[in-house]
């Protein structure tokens, strides 16, 4: 049986990312950072949003100066070479779901322009993320669009983490943890997940981490029990950021970098800001970033 993927697999956990864990204030506010340090090459550091909205696509020149200056262009991972990691290793949603559960995921994968058979053998979590956008996701997001003019620019495109640790960190949850994440966005209306995307998009557009968080703290804490929120906060923030800051840095050696990633790996007491600082970089918020 042939699987068919939707085009939009590049990076979308981004969205999961921002979407659901959002920045934790920490005394910083802004998405676009420089990064300096007097034995390493020059890191610009960018927080992302992975959509195609055209208000975090129409980039300032100050970012395609950026780019341009770089020696190298990183972001969360590259496309995957092998889609099984998005799928479920055994079985389907049709044998899991109830029949009101099911019908839901064939309305909102026909809404998403996914064939019915992909929808139920992708993994939970996956779903969920598709599935919470209010409008379909396209390979045009904001970060793949940054990518784009790297590769105009004839840049070396460098994934942070390969694809198989990148989308394998929702394997450490439960399949009953990913039904769990999937059944609260089937819950949602189309209302509430454009009322909670324009909220979003409105403290990113103003750099505004406090509101991020506690939009964050609302919408998707709200969603899930407790317990598993802060195992989703763990898995995907805390412990990825300590990798990524060390990839980073040790790029930084002999590139200058212009880094994409999600807004939320920014700020926080274990975000980026503070782990580069900690690093021995001093950092300066970039002015006109959007």
């Amino acid at each position: 049986m042939s699987i068919i993927l939707p085009r939009f697999v590049k990076n979308i956990f981004a969205t999961l990312i921002f979407l659901a864990f959002s920045v934790n204030a920490f005394g910083e506010s802004g998405l676009f950072w420089k990064a300096e340090s007097p034995v390493s090459k020059d890191i610009y550091l960018f927080g992302t949003m992975h959509t195609d909205d055209n208000r975090v696509t129409n980039f300032s020149p100050d970012i395609i100066q950026a780019i341009q200056s770089a020696d190298a262009f990183m972001m969360e991972t590259l496309a995957p070479n092998n889609p099984s990691v998005l799928m479920m290793p055994d079985g389907d949603l049709k044998s899991i779901l109830t029949e009101k559960e099911l019908e839901k995921v064939y309305e909102l994968a026909e809404f998403h322009v996914m064939h019915r058979e992909a929808a139920t053998h992708m993994k939970p979590w996956l779903l969920a993320v598709i599935f919470d956008s209010p409008k379909p996701l396209t390979p045009f997001s904001q970060d793949n669009l940054l990518m784009t003019k790297a590769e105009e620019s004839a840049k070396e495109v460098i994934g942070i983490e390969d694809t198989q640790e990148h989308f394998g960190v929702m394997d450490s949850f439960s399949l009953d943890e990913q039904l769990t994440m999937l059944r609260a966005v089937l819950k949602r209306t189309p209302a509430q997940k454009e009322r909670d995307f324009e909220l979003l998009l409105k403290a990113y557009l103003a750099g505004d981490s406090d509101k991020i968080a506690a939009l964050d703290a609302k919408i998707t804490g709200g969603m899930l029990p407790p317990a598993l929120w802060k195992k989703m906060r763990e898995s995907l923030l805390e412990k990825r950021n300590v990798v990524m800051v060390e990839r980073i840095v040790d790029e930084a050696k002999n590139k200058k970098l212009f880094v994409a990633i999600g807004a939320s790996h920014l700020a926080g007491r274990g975000g980026l800001i503070a782990r580069l600082k900690a690093a021995g970089y001093a950092l300066s918020s970039v002015a006109n970033s959007k």
